[in-house]
């Protein structure tokens, strides 16, 4: 997890550094705050965009799919701060796979409510044929 947290870091810190070198070559004077506003305001309204129309498409045939892309996302941002406390504060050890396990969890549960929801469409289904 250590590896995988410094590999993420090292890339955005590359792109940290090419962008206060790019706005100092323009002669632009943006602060480090100013720079997070902007990229940060940019990344956002253009992730904002591609999930609107991702979901305006997902509502057409099925609320239970936004439902899971939200749930799934709040719980990927649950893991990663819960390894990173356990590395913050030594309690327990801050592992990669224990976010994988944590997630495949989700995955299986969300699939047994599947199967849960499908099994009681089907026989009321099956209960207004007969």
């Amino acid at each position: 997890m250590g590896n995988a947290l410094k590999f993420i870091t090292s890339i955005m810190n590359y792109f940290h550094d090419t962008l206060i070198s790019l706005t100092k070559f323009m002669g632009l004077k943006v602060n480090d705050k100013q720079l997070h506003f902007l990229v940060i305001g940019i990344i956002g309204i253009l992730l904002f965009l591609v999930v609107h129309k991702l979901f305006k498409y997902l509502v057409k045939y099925s609320l239970t799919a936004i439902s899971f892309i939200y749930t799934f996302t709040v719980l990927v941002v649950l893991v990663f701060a819960i390894e990173i406390g356990q590395k913050v504060t030594g309690r327990g050890n801050m592992e990669f796979q224990d976010i994988v396990e944590g997630l495949w969890g989700f995955l299986v549960a969300f699939g047994i409510y599947l199967v849960i929801v499908v099994g009681v469409y089907g026989l009321k289904k099956l209960k207004k044929r007969l």
